[in-house]
């Protein structure tokens, strides 16, 4: 079995067909999913998605776009927010310097007040980093020096610089369908290095749907191919693979009820 440890299950393009795109991926053997908070005030829709699903939780956050409008300058609301209990992470947060939706300064005071509210709740951060490799390792590495917390770089697209940070403090790393992408060579350089028990999966679904789905609207279901090529790029089995991303996910992901695997 495999978990999809990021997508989109609120936005439009899944959310109008919702039952059909979780008896999918079901039917692809993904066992659970985590559906990812990206603005405050539509948040009760992500976690109504969880509350109507036994095998998939959510996270609570303010993507880097929206820092501008929903940026958080404290630890406080997220922290209140993440006490229901199908919320197992905080995020998705970080910097994104390629589309710059809000400025910089923005974007890193929101990015520290989720670290402080991963650090506050005890669950684990969800970032997003974009061409933003040395100011994220900075960030993260400064932070961690004040406390400790955990966490991942989600939909690693980044180059050496993070991945070695991200290690070095004891994160995690999640891999999307880029991976599978012709031109990402160098991303799987990386994904071979990077050892297997702190390796995720995802979709970041409706978004980067994996070859052999590209340019088609991406789902959980799809989570698959891309845990196929990272099989095939760290020389084990589909199986092996499965086994350590679930186990990799539940050891992050620690408020998130294994139990219900089995119902």
């Amino acid at each position: 079995m495999l978990i999809d440890s990021h997508c989109h299950l609120d936005f439009p393009e899944l959310a109008a067909e919702e039952d059909a795109v979780v008896t999918r991926a079901r039917d692809a053997g993904i066992a659970a999913m985590l559906t990812i908070g990206t603005r405050l005030d539509s948040f009760d829709k992500v976690r109504a998605v969880a509350e109507r699903h036994a095998n998939i939780w959510c996270s609570v956050g303010v993507h880097p776009h929206e820092a501008k409008e929903e940026g958080q300058r404290t630890p406080d609301r997220l922290v209140a927010l993440a006490q229901h209990p199908k919320v197992v992470g905080i995020g998705e947060t970080g910097l994104d310097y390629f589309y710059e939706h809000s400025p910089r300064d923005e974007q890193a005071a929101s990015f520290r007040a989720h670290i402080a509210a991963a650090r506050e709740s005890g669950l684990p951060l969800i970032v997003h980093t974009r061409d933003a490799d040395d100011d994220t390792a900075a960030i993260l590495r400064a932070e961690m020096a004040r406390g400790a917390f955990t966490g991942l770089i989600h939909c690693f697209s980044s180059g050496p610089v993070v991945a070695q940070a991200a290690l070095e403090l004891g994160m995690s790393i999640s891999i999307s369908g880029i991976v599978t992408f012709k031109a990402a060579e160098a991303l799987r350089g990386i994904v071979r290095d990077i050892p297997l028990d702190r390796l995720l999966v995802e979709t970041d679904a409706p978004y980067l749907a994996p070859v052999p789905k590209r340019g088609k609207r991406n789902e959980p279901a799809f989570v698959a191919h891309t845990a196929a090529k990272v099989a095939e790029l760290k020389g084990v089995s589909m199986a092996e693979l499965e086994q350590a991303t679930t186990d990799n996910f539940f050891r992050l992901f620690t408020k998130a009820d294994r139990n219900v695997l089995a119902a």
